[in-house]
């Protein structure tokens, strides 16, 4: 196991697993994950010569909790990721990696303060600009005004998908996991049914959900939900208007630094649920410095825990071609 660390980032204590030493690459993990997302990583960044530090988010694991949805906006996210940043690279740009809502942090942290990330890192969530209307709109246009379910419609209403996480965070973990992973077939994720549709009862994986994880994997991830809840990680998803209005200002803006992405052809979030073609050459417009893009054929949404060897033969060496360069 890594060293864990508590950091103060200001508005937040932040847990976050250390090994190595170096220039800093600052691990963010998405939903419903941990710090633990990133263990394959970890050791091979340290060997590679760099401070190997994955955070848990706030709301997350060991990382402060908060009681109101506007505490889980991008704006506070980015102030986590910037103190984070200050402990441990107080000196010196650092580079940022992120997967699922991590990758959105990750990116926007990067437009917004250049100054402090010297190149940026994402998994299964491309980066496409500062939209023009919130995705609040979206989803209300392409799925709830035509009695669709959507998940992160079902996650809207605080309260009501905590209920039932909570009172089976395994049986809801396991599901969710299966269902978007390379391993999942056609009606694994419940599509067509009624915007009310009960997203736990649609979610049946079989006994083993896949070699990527483990039944101990399974374990440390219930643990960890048992003790944080689910308000903090879903309300990420409450925030989307909130996100927006703040990222309006940058809409011009492109991220300059150098940039790695990597996602999974079976992954819904790389195509943006099927409504984005050639996601990789629509970001090139507005990450003009993109210098490692990969996509995994096979590999559903939990890319660097699906495809962990895959994943760090490209990451490790863009990693240490920014020494000197970038760092």
């Amino acid at each position: 196991m890594p060293e864990f660390r508590m950091i103060d980032a200001g508005e937040a204590k932040i847990r976050v697993a250390l090994e190595g030493s170096g220039p800093l690459a600052l691990m963010v993990h998405g939903f419903p994950e941990s710090w633990y997302s990133w263990r394959h990583q970890i050791g091979p960044i340290a060997a590679a010569g760099f401070t190997a530090a994955a955070m848990d988010v706030r709301g997350y694991g060991g990382s402060s909790k908060f009681d109101g949805v506007p505490d889980f906006r991008m704006e506070a996210l980015i102030g986590d990721i910037l103190g984070v940043g200050a402990a441990l690279s107080p000196d010196s740009p650092f580079v940022l990696i992120g997967h699922d809502w991590g990758a959105p942090q990750v990116w926007n942290t990067s437009l917004i303060h250049p100054d402090r990330i010297a190149a940026v890192a994402a998994m299964s969530v491309p980066y496409f600009g500062v939209p023009q209307v919130s995705f609040d709109l979206v989803i209300k246009q392409v799925w709830d005004d035509k009695n669709k379910f959507f998940y992160q419609s079902y996650f809207r209403e605080p309260g009501r998908a905590e209920a039932a996480f909570e009172a089976e965070p395994r049986r809801f973990l396991k599901g969710f996991y299966h269902s978007i992973s390379g391993e999942a077939k056609t009606g694994d994720f419940p599509v067509g049914q009624p915007s009310d549709f009960p997203l736990l009862e649609g979610l049946n994986p079989p006994e083993t959900i896949g070699a990527w994880m483990s039944e101990e994997d399974l374990d440390y991830y219930t643990s960890e939900f048992t003790a944080s809840g689910f308000f903090g990680p879903l309300s990420r998803y409450r925030n989307h208007t909130r996100d927006w209005e703040f990222l309006l200002p940058y809409k011009d803006r492109k991220i300059e630094q150098p940039a790695c992405f990597i996602a999974g052809d079976k992954d819904p979030a790389y195509s943006g649920f099927g409504m984005i073609e050639d996601p990789i050459g629509r970001m090139r417009s507005v990450v003009p410095n993109l210098e490692t893009a990969l996509v995994l054929p096979g590999c559903g949404h939990w890319t660097q825990q699906e495809r962990p060897a895959e994943v760090n033969a490209a990451l490790i060496p863009w990693l240490t071609s920014l020494k000197g360069r970038a760092l």
